[in-house]
């Protein structure tokens, strides 16, 4: 059952291989040493289709704030963590914060829509 306070994680290493891939598939090159900061909302969007609230999740917003650049070679931990439930118009609003090393890089909020509330057991 969904409640306020649930959280999903998931940590990640982005690497220079990486970013090589992340280029060649049409991304704009970033600085040395940097990750690009779309691949950072890529884990937020895994964990929510995934995690939390998990299959069925479609996002309808996404706001993220980049507070410093996204390291390569060091591990990064997303997490998305429910702030209101609204099962009268199947809505669920979740913070997103990315850090590494205790050191938060990016903050945010994400709103998604889940068709299937019986399901997810509101």
């Amino acid at each position: 059952m969904l409640k306020v306070g649930d959280s999903a994680s998931i940590t990640r290493t982005f690497t220079a291989a990486d970013m090589a891939d992340y280029r060649a598939l049409g991304g704009a090159p970033m600085p040395e040493g940097q990750a690009a900061e779309p691949l950072v909302g890529a884990l937020f969007s895994y964990l929510l289709g995934v995690k939390l609230p998990g299959p069925g999740t479609n996002y309808l917003k996404q706001q993220t704030q980049f507070l410093a650049p996204i390291p390569l070679e060091r591990e990064l931990l997303a997490r998305v963590t429910i702030t209101r439930l609204r099962p009268e118009k199947h809505l669920v609003d979740l913070e997103t914060v990315c850090a590494a090393d205790g050191q938060q890089l990016a903050q945010g909020r994400a709103l998604v829509y889940v068709e299937d509330v019986a399901a997810k057991g509101w």
